[in-house]
């Protein structure tokens, strides 16, 4: 089998009035990421490792943050259009392995659900999809709560 690794990374800004989405998950907070999509930065981290490790563009290629088409869209729909676009280039998804970096808010109750949410757009099995949470111990924007970002490493293969 022809094996590749992929390694993405997303960040965003913490604002105000917006849904905090991540990896597909809705939170109950005051605040969200800004962004044009959803803002969902664990998932367009994974689309971006997916997309890496296939040797095409960048999440941004595909679905531009100058395409109304794309104005508060779902990142899951995103990761789904990825994984079709890999499943027609004639790749398998072997795994995705996720760090998620944020001070606010608690993540590891959330993290079964995020798991899901990824499993069910990738059409993978839970135990192949990895999802870590830390904080980045008051160091930076992230740190200071101002900034949640996310690393994404994926395995494929050309079957």
């Amino acid at each position: 089998m022809n094996f590749r690794i992929g390694h993405g990374y997303d960040i965003h800004r913490i604002v105000a009035g917006r849904p905090l989405v991540l990896g597909g998950v809705k939170f109950d907070t005051d605040f969200g990421l800004e962004g044009h999509s959803d803002a969902d930065c664990l998932t367009h981290a994974i689309c971006d490792a997916l997309l890496g490790a296939a040797g095409l563009p960048d999440i941004g290629h595909f679905f531009p943050n100058t395409d109304p088409a794309y104005k508060n869209i779902d990142s899951q729909i995103l990761l789904a259009r990825v994984c079709a676009e890999l499943s027609k280039r004639g790749f398998a998804i072997g795994n995705i392995d996720v760090s998620v970096i944020a001070e606010k808010p608690k993540l590891h109750p959330h993290l079964a659900a995020m798991k899901a949410a990824i499993a069910k757009s990738t059409h993978l099995p839970l135990s192949n999809i990895g999802i870590k949470a830390t904080t980045n111990e008051g160091v930076d924007e992230i740190g200071r709560g101002l900034a949640i970002a996310a690393h994404a490493v994926a395995l494929i293969a050309k079957v």
